[in-house]
């Protein structure tokens, strides 16, 4: 039986880790041993700070309701109590994109959640 040869795909393989490690330091983007452990690493990263992103969303926009339903003489967990007991389903990002674009329509969310609260 022939040997085979591997020459094409371990070119090919090598090319594609290079390729993706082109903005790395050192040798992390020029030497393919490094590289591909430079590159292993970084999409372990990639995977793991999606999932915090979603976290950090969630935050960013638990501050800015808080903020907004201070002007209108409530805590976060006053407002979030209040929209619960009067049935109102609308999520974080809604009342954060509401609270910074439509201050209007969102002190008439906060006056229904003060009504069922109180």
């Amino acid at each position: 039986m022939s040997r085979v040869s591997s020459q094409v795909p371990a070119h090919q393989r090598h090319k594609k880790v290079l390729q993706r490690t082109k903005g790395h330091r050192g040798k992390r983007h020029a030497n393919y041993k490094i590289a591909h452990e430079s590159m292993m690493h970084a999409l372990r990263y990639a995977t793991d700070h999606r999932r915090d992103r979603k976290g950090d969303f969630r935050r960013l926009w638990i501050v800015r309701i808080n903020a907004a339903a201070r002007l209108h003489g409530l805590s976060y967990s006053r407002l979030i109590d209040g929209l619960r007991k009067a049935g109102v389903e609308i999520n974080r990002k809604m009342l954060a994109d509401l609270a910074a674009l439509e201050p209007e329509a969102f002190a008439t969310v906060a006056e229904q959640a003060k009504r069922a609260a109180a």
